[in-house]
């Protein structure tokens, strides 16, 4: 009987607990509900009637709900911005991750100089994307650049990377990485700080080369912080608006014109908010599917390295 009471208490008492873990998520839950899917929904809402600003009425109006969808594959300004958003990405998720994996092997170490030396490579992680823009506005302007002085100090005069057709895309991804390089950085250092020390020691000892060292212990290791750094740059790379805006307004011509800022453009400049909408929608979908087919990859090769 007594065993049968304690029993009955400690059902009692994980019933009392998880209302209360209830009560004390429902909050944070409806917080999150309020800001994220009815955001959405009015989103989805939206582009399914051909909303503008110009014709307040067709809020609510559905006879064709997929024509926004339709005229986006007709469009070639969009479908321009699509493989433009892929180059972007795709350079400066690649650079990201390449300096920020190459910065943490150097830094990787308990000196105090190196632990200083991790804390400013923080700061541009840490500054507002409006001061990042600023910054490397000022930086590809010649007649202000101290970079574009120094180049022709030198003899090797530079014109406006960001004016240039050629190059406008690159300069953005340069400083976007620059911005965020830290990010992996400081991921890939913490999980070096988890290395084990006895397989380097063996291997070591065995003879094996640094190379060897860092193919076969150290980036196995690494490979599944790389693989989540990877994806939370590739999500992030979708919204290098305050870049764009800034330092190109999506030029020279239509070069830098990403899918956001098309969006941007049709939605703000040209007021049609079921237009914008609808690709807004095809950006979120883009993302999802993109991030969990790398995703995917990525743990798919770490779990089976042997295919």
């Amino acid at each position: 009987m007594a065993t049968l009471s304690w029993t009955a208490a400690g059902a009692g008492w994980q019933a009392q607990r998880s209302r209360a873990f209830a009560f004390g998520l429902a909050p944070s839950l409806a917080v999150l509900l309020v800001i994220t899917l009815v955001p959405a929904a009015a989103l989805l809402v939206g582009s399914l009637t051909p909303l503008s600003l110009t014709d307040p009425a067709a809020t609510f109006r559905f006879d064709d709900p997929l024509v926004n969808y339709r005229h986006l594959l007709e469009d070639g300004r969009f479908l321009d911005s699509i493989g433009t958003q892929l180059k972007l990405s795709v350079a400066s998720v690649a650079l990201q991750l390449g300096v920020g994996l190459g910065l943490a092997l150097l830094l990787d170490g308990r000196s105090r100089i190196l632990q200083a030396s991790r804390t400013a490579f923080l700061i541009p992680m840490v500054l507002p994307p409006i001061v990042v823009a600023l910054i490397w506005k000022i930086l590809y302007t010649p007649d202000i650049s101290p970079m574009h002085r120094a180049l022709e100090a030198i003899g090797l005069p530079v014109h406006s990377l960001i004016a240039n057709a050629d190059t406008a895309l690159w300069a953005i991804a340069v400083a976007d990485t620059w911005q965020w390089f830290p990010f992996t950085m400081l991921m890939v250092l913490a999980a070096l700080q988890t290395l084990p020390a006895d397989p380097v020691e063996a291997a070591s000892l065995d003879g094996a080369s640094r190379w060897q060292l860092f193919r076969y212990i150290v980036l196995p290791h690494i490979r599944p912080v790389l693989v989540v750094c990877g994806l939370f740059r590739l999500i992030d790379s979708f919204k290098a608006f305050p870049l764009i805006y800034v330092l190109t307004d999506g030029g020279p011509g239509t070069v830098t014109e990403v899918t956001n800022y098309y969006g941007f453009i049709q939605a703000f400049n040209f007021s049609y908010w079921g237009y914008g909408s609808a690709i807004a929608v095809v950006i979120l979908a883009g993302v999802f599917l993109l991030s969990w087919g790398v995703g995917k990859l990525g743990w798919n090769s770490h779990e089976h390295p042997g295919h």
